[in-house]
């Protein structure tokens, strides 16, 4: 295939996370994202690489024969769910087979495991407790939008006035705040112009207390102060060099006296409405930062606190508008409760003469399930206003057994004097640093619990654990996030036993030792080097590491094209590297 050529084929599966695998007509295999099995697309070809091609979907010619689910009107068209048209069942069909056959790749035959049913989350719409909407245009100078961005766009926002996977009080802040600042004429910020006022609105709400706090993002900019043309090049360059800064051209320019008025005007609209739940507080925070994120850079509160509480297996949680929590409370009653059946079992006073680390712990509400059936747990943490949250939650749910700690864990695990009896892993979605994870592997822990948001990651960190000596008991999914591609994953490991390995002597005559070279592939050399120091090599590298120590490499690999050509010298570090797996596989 070629780029920009326009094709159609069927969908015939859908790979984590959700590239749709399609089979034109003739045979050729194409990704296409945001597909579903059994859908027949069109779509336009936007990379083609080593003869693996991808394209953007155009159009869904067919529906699938398992699309009877209704939908929202903005299905679709809003990027935020993909498989809204699957029945549930079908939903979690889809999401066990893809985790399922992942594991299988990783763990091949190394041991023998149990992979149970997949839990579904208790609610499958008005699930979610947390929604950043983005302000911004639904084409090119249309009038002022509030909402999701458009799949397959970077700029395009949909009104999401029915999104389901919200409840009511969601969609009437919106729908208020949207109205509001169209009457008052306010300018959105325009990412490429790096010019305008309103940026983002935080809605949470607690599913348990009913408790709601919003906030409203903006720049320091001036409203009035939007560029109507496209920019220069010299405006352009002046962008580029912003960007490299991180700052917006035109902060500090707001009137305060005239946004304070604003901002109170906006206030009122909100305390005015009709709400099943009960807001908490109404906040501002300022950001001027040239990423589309929502950062906080100063919050002020325009009514109420700045906190909301919940409630998760009779723990009670402070939250403030950046605090990490779960999106799907009730999920995630659902998969902290299947990590505890994982680590007690029939046992519930396994861990009573023991400490735990929750390593990744957020807020700690791994932690603090726990803690009461624990000596101690200790949670480290790298995002520092999570862990002073985690030590407030602690006292308030009078936990003293509790110590959090901040920092990236790689380099907190080396001040801990107290050693772990158990882990648990909570990493983010690209899972555990390869030298934070050997780290970890080197306590030697007889169990660890891993939960995972992202398969691909999970995978091959099982890999590394199961290559250093730990094998998996159970896995089980989890569904946090009905109609979208993502799911959680837990998963129970235990250390290899004694009498789990078969001990073979062989005399010194029976081995073929004449042969270093075929020990081991430069393609297994790259994996054990990039697993053990996190670090990407190249043949040539590894053939003149080679070279120095000795081993006979091919008389023509990896040799200059031209006799005055330059190549590149492996680096002293990636050299280390190389000969550490030379040394590991016995080839020096």
């Amino acid at each position: 295939m070629k780029k920009g050529q326009i094709a159609e084929g069927n969908v015939t599966t859908v790979e984590f996370p959700n590239k749709g695998i399609v089979m034109t007509d003739e045979g050729e295999r194409v990704i296409v994202k945001n597909t579903i099995p059994g859908q027949r697309v069109s779509f336009a070809v936007n990379k083609v690489r080593k003869g693996k091609a991808e394209g953007r979907l155009l159009e869904t010619v067919k529906k699938s024969p398992r699309e009877t689910a209704d939908t929202c009107r903005h299905f679709g068209q809003c990027g935020g769910c993909t498989y809204q048209s699957l029945p549930y069942e079908e939903q979690l069909k889809i999401k066990e087979t893809q985790v399922r056959g992942m594991i299988e790749q990783a763990i091949g035959d190394a041991c023998a495991y149990e992979f149970l049913p997949i839990r579904h989350s208790p609610r499958v719409l008005a699930y979610r407790n947390k929604m950043e909407f983005s302000f911004g245009d639904e084409y090119k100078d249309g009038p002022l939008a509030l909402g999701m961005h458009k799949r397959g766009s970077f700029y395009d926002i949909v009104t999401v006035e029915d999104c389901r996977i919200v409840d009511g009080d969601f969609r009437a802040i919106l729908m208020a705040t949207l109205a509001y600042f169209r009457e008052q004429e306010i300018f959105f910020y325009h990412r490429l112009r790096h010019a305008g006022y309103l940026r983002h609105l935080l809605v949470r709400k607690a599913v348990k207390t009913g408790e709601i706090l919003v906030d409203l993002i903006t720049t320091t900019q001036d409203w009035r102060n939007v560029q109507e043309q496209e920019p220069d090049e010299r405006a352009k360059i002046e962008a580029a060099l912003l960007e490299k800064q991180g700052r917006c051209p035109h902060a500090g320019t707001v009137n305060e006296e005239k946004e304070k008025q604003l901002l109170a005007g906006w206030k009122d609209v909100l305390l005015a409405l009709s709400l099943e739940g009960t807001l908490k507080g109404v906040l501002h925070t300022k950001n001027d930062s040239v990423a589309d994120v929502v950062k906080n850079e100063g919050t002020e509160v325009l009514f109420g606190q700045d906190y909301f509480y919940e409630e998760l297996l009779g723990l009670r949680f402070q939250i403030s508008p950046f605090s990490f929590f779960q999106t799907n409370s009730l999920g995630a009653e659902v998969l902290y409760s299947t990590a505890r059946e994982f680590i007690l079992g029939d046992n519930p006073d396994m861990l009573a003469d023991k400490t735990v680390y929750d390593l990744y712990s957020g807020t700690g509400t791994i932690a603090q399930m726990l803690a009461p059936v624990c000596k101690k747990v200790v949670g480290v943490e790298i995002i520092e206003e999570a862990v002073e949250a985690a030590k407030e939650n602690a006292a308030l749910n009078h936990l003293d057994n509790c110590e959090f700690l901040a920092g990236d864990v790689l380099k907190v695990l080396d001040t801990i004097e107290e050693r772990p009896d158990y882990i648990v892993l909570d990493p983010p979605r690209d899972g555990i640093h390869p030298k934070a994870l050997e780290k970890i592997i080197n306590y030697g822990v007889d169990h660890m619990i891993y939960i995972s948001c992202k398969p691909t990651s999970l995978a091959r960190d099982l890999e590394v654990l199961l290559a250093r000596g730990y094998v998996v008991d159970k896995v089980q999914c989890v569904d946090m996030f009905p109609n979208t591609v993502h799911v959680e994953t837990v998963v129970l490991l235990s250390q290899r036993k004694a009498d789990d390995y078969v001990e073979v002597e062989l005399e010194l005559d029976e081995l073929d030792l004449t042969s270093a070279e075929s020990k081991a592939t430069y393609a297994e050399i790259k994996d054990y080097v990039l697993k053990e120091h996190g670090l990407k090599v190249s043949n040539l590298y590894i053939s003149q590491v080679k070279r120095k120590c000795g081993i006979e490499v091919g008389e023509n690999y990896n040799l200059p094209k031209s006799e005055d050509s330059r190549q590149p010298q492996c680096p002293a570090e990636k050299e280390k590297a190389i000969k550490d797996a030379l040394e590991h596989f016995g080839m020096v």
